[in-house]
């Protein structure tokens, strides 16, 4: 018994080491797939991630989407939907395809950018993503993403176990800033001196204002953006500039940030080695450009600009005008600003802001790459004022459903 034991042993070893054997000659020569483990160890494959969207005046809930969708992976490529593909599935995009390709690859998460992505994910497209793009995962927010006959858009990429999802950012969708836009316009219309405050200094301030109480039919919902210190630092770098670094500074707004601000910001982080940025407040805004701006309050905007690949630093809620303390405590070694912005008659009046660092001989002008500003993406909203009213209609039936059976999901 011991020796028919031992030679059934010996013959079992020699059987599982023959079928080894085959079975990595079989890997090299291509006809069976290698386990995925063995892969990994052998290549270090990066995981590379997917996500989509129409990417439509882009905002800080975007950029935690495609935060959030990078850390589930090494390498986020991002495809942004063509103009006439979401006209078909959801209206009239207020921004090109070219200034959306300038936002999103301007996002600091974001490794590659496909132009002219399909709304929907269709076999091919999907293939697409797999075979020429090396994806691994397909990723998309808790929130349903239905095409026009109803159908789930993600369908395939779950059919496929390729699918992975994140949690969507609460308080700010683009239906909520288009919705904010139209409200300004009615509210204009009606007068702008109503018993209440402005809607924007509500939106600023997160309350509760119902729309009826303002003479408007429509139901579009108010944000209810609750700033954190957590999502500060998820969006901040955390890293501060060298001894001898050149520091250099712009301020401004940077309401419903845009293509036009993306550049600027560009151009003025080529110039030095840390780029600092000065975002006014809320009442600074409404002072210098109306009761009705800003659009965004001050820590909305200060998301959108600390996701910006240019950005190092912000100040939020910076002086208007740039002093010699100042310029000291940051070790500003040059203060720039655009030729394109809302309001250039700072330079005509005796209270420049930028005074002192003119003086220092430290200013400096930017010619502006994009002739875009914060009132261009508002008269592009007023323009077709219809047109954005249906589509937001359309979309606030979802918003509606989503707040109404809205459950906790885990993520940040």
């Amino acid at each position: 018994m011991n020796v028919i034991g031992s030679r059934s042993s010996v013959t079992g070893w020699l059987l599982g080491g023959l079928l080894l054997a085959l079975s990595l000659l079989s890997v090299r020569l291509g006809r069976l797939p290698p386990p995925l483990s063995w892969i990994r160890r052998r290549r270090k494959k990066p995981v590379r991630v997917y996500m989509d969207g129409c990417f439509d005046m882009m905002h800080y809930g975007h950029c935690n989407a495609l935060r959030q969708a990078r850390a589930l992976g090494d390498q986020l490529v991002v495809g942004v939907v063509s103009d006439d593909e979401i006209t078909a599935n959801k209206g009239p995009p207020v921004t090109p395809l070219h200034e959306r390709m300038i936002m999103v690859g301007a996002v600091k998460w974001v490794d590659e950018v496909i132009p002219n992505a399909p709304y929907a994910i269709t076999e091919e497209f999907m293939n697409k993503l797999f075979t020429e793009y090396n994806i691994d995962y397909i990723i998309h927010g808790d929130d349903p993403c239905l095409l026009p006959d109803g159908t789930d858009a993600y369908a395939l990429a779950k059919k496929a176990g390729r699918y992975k999802q994140i949690k969507r950012t609460e308080g700010v969708s683009s239906t909520d800033i288009v919705g904010r836009m139209l409200l300004c316009v009615r509210e204009r219309s009606f007068g702008g001196s109503h018993n209440h405050s402005s809607l924007q200094r509500q939106f600023s301030h997160g309350h509760n204002q119902k729309v009826d109480d303002v003479g408007s039919g429509s139901g579009t919902r108010v944000s209810h953006f609750l700033p954190t210190s957590r999502r500060i630092v998820q969006f901040s770098n955390g890293k501060g500039p060298g001894p001898d670094a050149h520091i250099v500074y712009i301020d401004g707004a940077f309401d419903l940030f845009h293509a036009g601000h993306v550049e600027i910001l560009r151009l003025a982080r080529e110039l030095g080695d840390f780029l600092l940025v000065g975002i006014h407040t809320d009442q600074t805004i409404s002072a210098t450009r109306g009761a009705h701006r800003p659009i965004m309050n001050l820590h909305e905007r200060s998301l959108s600009v600390l996701a910006c690949r240019y950005v190092d630093e912000v100040i939020i809620g910076a002086p208007w005008e740039v002093s010699k303390d100042m310029i000291m405590t940051f070790n500003i070694s040059l203060v720039v600003h655009g030729t394109i912005a809302e309001n250039m008659d700072f330079l005509k009046k005796e209270s420049n802001p930028y005074a002192v660092p003119m003086a220092m001989g430290i200013y400096k002008k930017l010619e502006s790459p994009l002739d875009i500003t914060t009132s261009t993406i508002i008269k592009r909203i007023v323009s077709n004022h219809e047109a954005y009213q249906k589509r937001n209609e359309k979309k606030e039936a979802s918003e509606r459903r989503y707040y109404e059976n809205k459950s906790f999901v885990s993520g940040d």
